[in-house]
């Protein structure tokens, strides 16, 4: 049963909270050589079938994939069936990789429930593609906030249940900075809502103006999860991690001070090209975030 039961909590109260989830995947984490969960969207290679993704990212040492774009759209969504979402967990296992995340979103446009129950169907499809999280875009339209994460809110619980947990990221609207992550996720107050960071957009939606380095200052306690995305001026997020204005450094020892120090690190974006240039910048991506981790 989805709890209508929402609102705010105490900032102290839930950074114990998010932080004991953390724990949770920290255990998992420990059997593995490495703390970091280094892994690829699919999105760099969204002109081809996910399978051609999938055969890249495994090519490029990763082993770890999040879920994004196809040529076909979104590679798993509310209207995905069960027997689709088994066979993406399925190719991607066969490849050696773990689903860390796939991207989703809340449809309340309608109506609370209608988006509540669409929720729920990509929750479903995710835990049977055995995907861990669903990284959520939030709203551009302030009519919808409270709608939107009203929706959050009463199906953390059943997520928890399924075993995925729901994320939100920087993504413009009322959720471009960490601050205004921040009061979103302390809206919702469950441990099972928490943050993906993404520096890259911290840069895009403040056009250059706000630099993640300090934006991170904000976040503390709310990560279990970032998503690897660098910027160059104007407003360009194609770009290969560690070529542009992103101090990845600096960003990554301050949320690390902060308590992000095990989790899914997935590359987003990588500089543009054919196929074979997108693949190269994937294993330079990789080696720069296991540089970047030691």
């Amino acid at each position: 049963m989805l709890n209508r039961k929402s609102g705010f909590i105490s900032r102290r109260h839930f950074i114990g909270s998010v932080m004991l989830a953390s724990t949770g995947a920290a255990i998992i984490s420990s059997c593995k050589s490495s703390p970091w969960e280094i892994g690829c969207f699919t999105r760099p290679w969204a002109r081809h079938d996910y399978r051609v993704a999938f055969d890249s990212i495994a090519g490029a040492g990763y082993g770890f994939v999040g879920l994004m774009s196809s040529d076909k759209g979104l590679i798993i969504t509310s209207d995905t069936t069960p027997e689709q979402a088994a066979k993406v967990g399925e190719e991607a296992r066969s490849r050696g990789l773990a689903i860390a995340s796939m991207y989703g979103n809340v449809d309340v446009r309608n109506s609370l429930d209608e988006g509540t129950a669409l929720l729920t169907r990509l929750i479903d499809n995710a835990a049977g593609a055995g995907c861990a999280s669903i990284l959520l875009g939030g709203t551009t339209n302030a009519e919808l906030t409270d709608a939107y994460y009203e929706a959050v809110a009463l199906c953390c619980d059943y997520a928890a249940e399924k075993g995925v947990g729901l994320c939100i990221k920087p993504h413009g609207g009322t959720n471009s900075t960490g601050p205004e992550c921040r009061l979103l996720i302390e809206k919702v107050g469950h441990r099972n809502f928490s943050l993906w960071y993404d520096p890259g957009n911290i840069y895009y939606y403040s056009e250059g103006k706000i630099d993640p380095v300090d934006d991170s200052l904000e976040v503390d306690g709310l990560l279990t999860g970032m998503c690897v995305k660098d910027f160059m001026m104007p407003r360009n997020v194609d770009v290969t991690p560690g070529t542009g204005m992103v101090n990845f450094p600096e960003v990554f020892a301050r949320l690390r001070k902060g308590g992000f120090t095990r989790g899914p690190l997935i590359v987003e974006t990588l500089s543009t090209g054919d196929l074979a240039h997108v693949n190269s910048e994937a294993k330079k991506a990789r080696q720069f975030l296991e540089e970047l981790t030691g």
